[in-house]
């Protein structure tokens, strides 16, 4: 027997999964994916082994770029500001803002590579004698992995064990992705572990499965629409079942926080439905802050300030509302760090104002941020987890549940329970209550409660938000509600169709 791998081509890296056969065979690229194979059959792996790789690699979530790039910077509530020659990077930060990207950007296509390499290793896992749990963690796995694809890119290409070198993968619409991916959590959900709330929630469970239905049966008028740009029509059925999901979801004992902050420590909160495993979220400080902020244990390099938010999204909450701004205190090492949006002067533990080691002059955050040539200090910057008391970083939690639950409530007729529950929010958050309820002001509450969380454009894109006019954007065309396949990928796989507008 010889052994032979499978690779998954990245940007810059690869990642090999080892397989074992007996003759050989000629090396083909398909969709992105190298076979070195020399047999025709498939040698099953450690399901173990293999589930803990996948939980183990979760940490794509973390990073500031790729996955998580493509679901903030192209929203209203967050921009990428150039600073001298910082964060130029050949505009792959600016043109994710601008709606200017195209079938090159590295993001686009790191994201593609990431999302897809791991769909195939859950393949691998489901053809590798898992146990019945096994099995289902696996789906849910998949089902998480494949939504990404669907949601952003419309199409959902899938190779399965079975498949010669010769073969390209299949490509599924966005229409059969979302059933595919409904049946995968369907068939997962009887054999889920039931999961409470936990600081650390890092495995599939049934809430974490309900919570993915939830989202799916949400965005159902968006994935089943004719047209990607909508208009969307909301089926009540539909938003019966989101409801239905999300209740499942509290009776495993999850609810909101009444500290909005807490979800993103390490302390216990019945907010965390499926977290990371192994990685921090550090990046999530680092990217924001500014460069003599810094000081912390392990990080000598100090942040890289990055990203901010845009005044125009800031100034939406109400001064008393408590997910805008929380005082931390001044720890030694952790400066004059607060949670929530930082605004204003800066200082040090020792609460005198910190010098911008640049401009030598005292660090005041600004309002105003220009796209690009923004000096050091311009842009207001958020703080969600915090490098003082971080925890595992979070890919699902029932804040969102509750609000989808709501929305789902309006659209599917129920407007006087769905107010009610976002003036329960509201008032638990000390935010004014509201005398009714739109969608407009329902997609801000999504905003207040869920920002820099990785899924603002989902909600643009449902809420019909998503090509609007805000600081900066250039392209407004209809057609950027969906990311063009990378050019990689459309040279490898003729079963892949490039997005209309690319």
């Amino acid at each position: 027997m010889k052994k032979t791998s499978l690779k998954f081509l990245f940007s810059g890296m690869v990642g090999a999964l080892v397989l074992t056969s007996c003759t050989d065979l000629e090396v083909n690229e398909k969709d992105s994916i190298v076979i070195e194979s020399t047999g025709d059959g498939f040698t099953a792996g450690n399901p173990t082994e293999l589930l803990n790789g996948l939980y183990n690699d979760l940490g794509f979530y973390n990073d500031q770029a790729n996955l998580y790039s493509l679901g903030q910077h192209p929203s209203g509530e967050m921009i990428p500001p150039t600073r001298g020659v910082d964060w130029g990077d050949n505009g792959v930060w600016r043109t994710l803002h601008a709606h200017t990207w195209d079938a090159t950007h590295p993001q686009i296509l790191n994201a593609w590579n990431t999302l897809n390499s791991r769909s195939y290793r859950c393949e691998q896992l489901l053809a590798s004698n898992p146990s019945a749990v096994q099995a289902a963690e696996t789906k849910a796995l998949r089902a998480l992995f494949m939504h990404h694809v669907m949601d952003l890119w419309g199409q959902v290409p899938r190779r399965t064990v079975d498949q010669g070198v010769e073969a390209l993968p299949m490509v599924m619409t966005r229409s059969e992705a979302f059933d595919f991916i409904v049946k995968d959590l369907e068939e997962a959900l009887p054999n889920l572990p039931k999961l409470g709330p936990a600081p650390i929630n890092a495995r599939a469970s049934k809430a974490m499965a309900n919570t993915l239905l939830a989202r799916l049966y949400l965005n159902k008028a968006v994935y089943k629409s004719a047209k990607p740009e909508g208009p969307y029509t909301f089926d009540k059925a539909d938003m019966d079942k989101v409801v239905a999901y999300c209740n499942a979801v509290a009776a495993d004992g999850f609810a909101l926080d009444a500290d909005f902050f807490n979800p993103f420590t390490a302390g216990a909160s019945t907010d965390k439905i499926f977290t990371d495993l192994q990685g921090t979220p550090r990046n999530r400080w680092m990217m924001t802050m500014h460069y003599d902020q810094g000081g912390f244990p392990a990080e000598r390099d100090g942040p890289w300030n990055g990203f901010t938010t845009l005044a125009e999204f800031y100034e939406k909450f109400e001064a008393n509302d408590n997910r805008r701004f929380k005082e931390v205190g001044f720890n030694p090492g952790y400066g004059g760090v607060h949670k929530g949006f930082l605004i204003g002067p800066q200082f040090r533990e020792d609460k005198t104002p910190i010098i911008d080691s640049r401009s030598k002059e005292p660090l005041v955050f600004t309002k105003d941020v220009p796209l690009a040539g923004a000096a050091t200090n311009k842009g207001i910057r958020a703080i969600k987890y915090h490098p003082a008391d971080f925890g595992k970083y979070l890919i699902l939690r029932y804040s969102d549940v509750y609000l989808m639950k709501a929305e789902a409530m309006m659209r599917g007729g129920d407007a006087a329970g769905a107010l009610k529950m976002i003036n329960d929010l509201r008032t638990m958050r000390k935010a004014t209550p509201l005398a009714s309820l739109t969608d407009e002001a329902m997609w801000k509450e999504r905003g207040y409660e869920l920002y820099w969380e990785g899924i603002a454009r989902t909600d643009e894109v449902r809420f019909g938000k998503f090509n609007r006019q805000y600081q900066d954007i250039v392209n407004l065309e209809p057609y950027t509600v969906l990311f063009p396949i990378p050019s990689t990928a459309i040279a490898s796989n003729t079963n892949l169709t490039q997005n209309a507008g690319y």
